[in-house]
């Protein structure tokens, strides 16, 4: 069942909605379900769940894939505060505690392999293995000439001003390689229309800034040296005209330092792609987790 070769032709229907009372949240989470061993999966900041669509439909078929919207995103509870790591990864051992679970992998893309790389940290028993989606591994006060100031403005809310025809026309535009349909209801799970008809992040500003000021305070690259699990970091390999640009090479330092720092961790870079791998590249993204999973289950 869990023969790469079978990736592409086996594929799923949609995940089931289902919602988990943690702490003082509602937590939403889609459930591929399944017999397979379980895998959290985690998306990145000011996104939802519904990220992981494309990689689940190719990895549920041997793996039962769920995947929340984490504090202050999609359908969760908008919290006032609870943004740093420890919350946030309270939030999501709860989770996997509320589903009956004893030990799961975990992917994380972008910011949420940060929030995966604290959950396997601070709650070890819970995290059998770690997968690290173009993210957990960057450390912003590495960038050259890091301030705090730079940081917020380079990692600062994205531009999601205009109706919604004008939001979807630019990443129609900025996403065209791998645009469709699915893809348009997708990213709009992760934004809402306001009163004026303007389109607006659900991940409201001033959560977006606590989350920053954790990730200044506390690089989340630090974090890696403590976990016990084996890792997979699965960087974003650049386009031809970015490869050779110091943000690329600098990122390059950052996964080999995480790498280095590890107790046990493996890199496959997929090459010339973008940061939202899962929406370009699903399927090479799904055989490189496949592969990485399948490996400690035939050591088990």
């Amino acid at each position: 069942m869990n023969d790469p070769s079978l990736i592409p032709a086996m594929v799923p229907g949609p995940p089931e909605e289902s919602w988990a009372d943690v702490g003082e949240l509602r937590i939403r989470y889609l459930d591929w379900g399944g017999d397979g061993p379980p895998v959290l999966a985690l998306h990145g900041l000011a996104s939802s769940g519904h990220w992981y669509e494309r990689v689940a439909a190719r990895l549920s078929p041997g793996y039962r894939i769920i995947a929340p919207d984490q504090r202050g995103h999609g359908r969760t509870t908008q919290a006032p505060s609870g943004y740093d790591w420890e919350t946030l990864a309270r939030d999501m051992a709860g989770l996997i505690e509320h589903l009956g679970l004893d030990r799961v992998a975990v992917l994380g893309h972008s910011w949420g392999g940060h929030v995966a790389t604290n959950l396997a940290a601070r709650f070890p028993q819970r995290v059998s293995r770690l997968v690290l989606i173009d993210g957990g591994f960057q450390n912003g006060r590495l960038l050259p000439d890091a301030t705090e100031e730079s940081f917020r403005a380079r990692f600062g809310p994205r531009d999601v001003t205009g109706n919604r025809e004008e939001f979807l026309e630019r990443l129609r535009i900025q996403l065209a390689e791998c645009w469709g349909e699915d893809l348009e209801r997708i990213v709009q799970t992760m934004v809402y229309e306001d009163e004026n008809g303007q389109i607006r992040d659900i991940l409201h500003p001033d959560h977006h800034a606590q989350v920053l000021t954790a990730m200044w305070n506390e690089p989340p690259s630090e974090i890696i040296p403590q976990i016990s699990c084996p890792i997979l970091i699965v960087p974003a390999g650049p386009k031809a005209d970015r490869a050779d640009t110091e943000f690329s090479r600098m990122r390059e330092i950052m996964v080999a330092a995480a790498a280095q720092a590890a107790k046990q961790a493996q890199v496959r870079w997929i090459p010339e792609t973008i940061h939202d791998i899962g929406y370009h590249k699903p399927q090479e993204l799904a055989q490189v987790i496949q592969e990485f999973l399948q490996e400690f289950v035939e050591e088990e």
